[in-house]
């Protein structure tokens, strides 16, 4: 599997950017989006699957029409 570490590169970049550029709501966004590319990247690289025996991205059992199932 490739590296995506990169990505959180590139988002920190675009923060950088965004806060020297006046554009403060976008960064604050873009915190937010680092938060989650690294929830997810961490996720992919431990193998996390769903109930479905599907990657999931973010580790959670939700079933496909967006309701929590329990066991």
């Amino acid at each position: 599997m490739a590296n995506n570490d990169w990505i959180l590169d590139v988002l920190v970049d675009l923060k950088s950017f965004a806060s020297a550029n006046g554009l403060g709501v976008l960064a604050e966004q873009l915190d937010d989006t680092m938060l989650i590319a690294a929830a997810e990247i961490a996720s992919v690289r431990d193998g996390a699957v769903n109930s479905y025996g599907e990657q999931s991205p973010l580790g959670s059992h939700i079933g496909r029409n967006g309701s929590h199932r329990s066991a």
